[in-house]
């Protein structure tokens, strides 16, 4: 959370939407640290937002914060262009049956100077036990797994950042994990 914090310094104050919100802890946190003017939970599953409707409603801390929960396909966000100061992506870009669309959306949406966020897992982060590289003997000997997830580089985040026209990518690597940033210009 404070990691992305860090990402967002430039748009405190600011509209933030954490797509793909799930269950809503980030969510949740957002809201409280107070540094935006309003906090949106997105996420396609009817059932995840009613889970993030439930744990907002149990947190007394939440009744004055400026929140709404909004179901969408991230590929087709419900918002006006240039409309939304931040987005949050946490552990979801690997879900997404079309980053590359998502991820235009989000620049879509994105205000000039607005900053996109976002978590996921490397393909073949460096010395990992589990990468997809590690594990290709064990795969030959029980047979293919079959996965809809999407692994990625970290060079291939920031041509997807790039190319969907996200300029001052950054990005920080813990083993198989990537928290990665771009702005729109």
């Amino acid at each position: 959370f404070q990691m992305a914090q860090d990402y967002f310094q430039s748009v405190a104050g600011g509209v933030l939407l954490d797509v793909s919100c799930g269950s809503g802890l980030f969510t949740r946190k957002f809201a409280k640290s107070g540094s935006y003017s309003a906090v949106i939970a997105l996420d396609f599953s009817e059932n995840m937002l009613c889970q993030c409707y439930e744990f907002i409603q149990q947190d007394d801390t939440l009744v004055n914060t400026n929140l709404a929960l909004v179901r969408a396909d991230i590929s087709r966000l419900p918002f006006a262009s240039s409309s939304i100061d931040a987005i949050h992506a946490g552990a979801a870009i690997h879900c997404w049956p079309s980053p590359s669309n998502a991820v235009a959306e989000i620049s879509r949406v994105l205000r000039p100077g607005g900053v996109f966020v976002a978590t996921t897992f490397l393909s073949s982060p460096r010395n990992n036990p589990f990468s997809v590289e590690a594990l290709r003997p064990l795969r030959q000997i029980v047979g293919p797994v079959n996965t809809s997830y999407n692994y990625f580089t970290e060079g291939e985040l920031e041509d997807l950042c790039k190319s969907c026209g996200l300029v001052n990518y950054s990005s920080k690597v813990q083993r198989s994990f990537i928290m990665f940033s771009g702005q729109k210009p």
